[in-house]
C-alpha cells in the first residue's frame, strides 16, 4: 500500500469513527446512516462549491461507482475486520 493509499485508510477509519460516535452500527444503523447521509451531503457540496446539481452529479456518476467498487473488493478478500482502538 502506497503512504497516500495509507493515509486515505486512516482518515476513512478516522471518519468512520467519528460517524458512528460510539454507537452501536448493529442497533442503532438508522441514526447512524442519517450522520452518514449529512456527512456525504456536506462534502459533496464542499467539493462542489456549493453548487447542488455538481454534487448531485458527483454522486451519481463518481461516489456510488466507487463504494460499490469497494465492497466488492473488500468482499473478494473476504470481509474486512474493523481495526481495534
Amino acid at each position: 500500500m502506497t503512504n497516500e493509499a495509507s493515509e486515505d485508510t486512516r482518515r476513512a477509519i478516522e471518519a468512520a469513527r467519528s460517524i458512528l460516535d460510539g454507537r452501536d452500527p448493529t442497533v442503532d444503523w438508522p441514526a447512524v446512516l442519517v450522520t452518514l447521509d449529512h456527512a456525504i451531503a456536506s462534502v459533496l457540496l464542499v467539493c462542489a462549491k456549493g453548487d447542488v446539481r455538481r454534487a448531485e452529479g458527483l454522486f451519481r456518476e463518481a461516489t456510488c461507482q466507487h463504494v460499490e467498487e469497494r465492497l466488492a473488493l473488500f468482499a473478494a478478500k473476504g470481509g474486512v475486520t474493523w481495526p481495534k482502538d
